[in-house]
């Protein structure tokens, strides 16, 4: 069984080595990355592990966002070329977490009949910024994890590998499977590391939300949550409303443990840390 993952990134060189490093150490077998216009240590990372044969690099340089056809490129090139049975459709802070074994134990037992799994996702908070990276510093989850809106995170869906797929805007969902599509849920879900220091959110926002104003092809309705947030930095020139609103210190975490909204959650800490050590694979 080939199992295949596919990046859209930019901008993302604090958490995309780590996120490579894992998904390969549960069992992917290949990343397709298309990476969109990056100015910061992206595409040095991206090809290094190209240079390894683990990873294909595709660069993006239209700057509207069309994220549902760059990434449905992606999802069609891993099956015609690059014969993947399962493809997870991966953004570069989502880790895939297992329920029982690993990723590609976890697809291989799927069920004949199923060609799509959707995975729920779970929010780390943002915690103050020191040297560590952002999975020593961010142990802390929401129980109940919903957008800047005020709505629940919708999950994310991994496939079959199919020439005919069409992936939605966002990872949500998949279209146009060649036996329809057929849901199974449960076995995996996503450790969701989105905000990880202000400079990070406030360039991610400035660059996606303006993208988003560009696209002419996408309704309004989609990518509210981007759009929203880009109307706030520039009717504010900041989003630090935004990231104080997210942000925990001690006494909010005490409080918030205390209240149970929020939890401790180490797996990701722990696997890492193992991975750094050396370990092929890690518990």
């Amino acid at each position: 069984m080939k199992l295949v993952m596919t990046l859209l990134v930019r901008d993302e060189q604090d958490i995309l080595r780590a996120n490579i490093d894992y998904h390969l150490a549960q069992g992917v077998d290949f990343i397709i990355a298309t990476d969109n216009r990056s100015v910061d240590g992206t595409e040095e990372i991206l090809r290094e592990f190209e240079s390894k044969g683990l990873l294909r690099y595709l660069f993006e340089e239209s700057d509207d966002y069309n994220q549902h056809a760059w990434v449905t490129r992606m999802a069609r090139m891993a099956k015609v070329e690059y014969g993947a049975d399962w493809v997870i459709n991966n953004d570069a802070d989502e880790f895939w977490w297992p329920l029982e074994g690993n990723l590609k134990e976890t697809f291989e037992r799927v069920h004949w009949a199923v060609n799509v799994i959707q995975a729920d996702r779970h929010n780390f908070v943002a915690m103050e910024e020191s040297d560590a990276p952002f999975w020593d510093r961010m142990r802390y989850r929401e129980r109940k994890s919903l957008n800047a809106l005020g709505v629940p995170l919708p999950p994310k869906a991994a496939h079959r590998g199919s020439a005919t797929v069409l992936v939605d805007q966002g990872n949500h969902s998949v279209r146009a499977m060649e036996e329809g599509v057929h849901l199974a849920q449960g076995s995996i879900e996503i450790l969701h590391y989105p905000i990880r220091n202000y400079r990070q959110i406030e360039n991610k926002i400035a660059k996606g939300g303006a993208a988003y104003q560009r696209n002419q092809e996408l309704p309004e309705s989609t990518g509210m949550t981007w759009r929203k947030l880009y109307e706030d930095l520039q009717r504010d020139s900041n989003l630090s409303g935004y990231f104080d609103d997210n942000f925990y210190d001690e006494a909010r975490i005490a409080s918030e443990l205390g209240s149970g909204e929020i939890v401790l959650d180490e797996r990701l800490f722990y696997y890492l840390s193992a991975l750094q050590f050396g370990r092929s694979n890690p518990a």
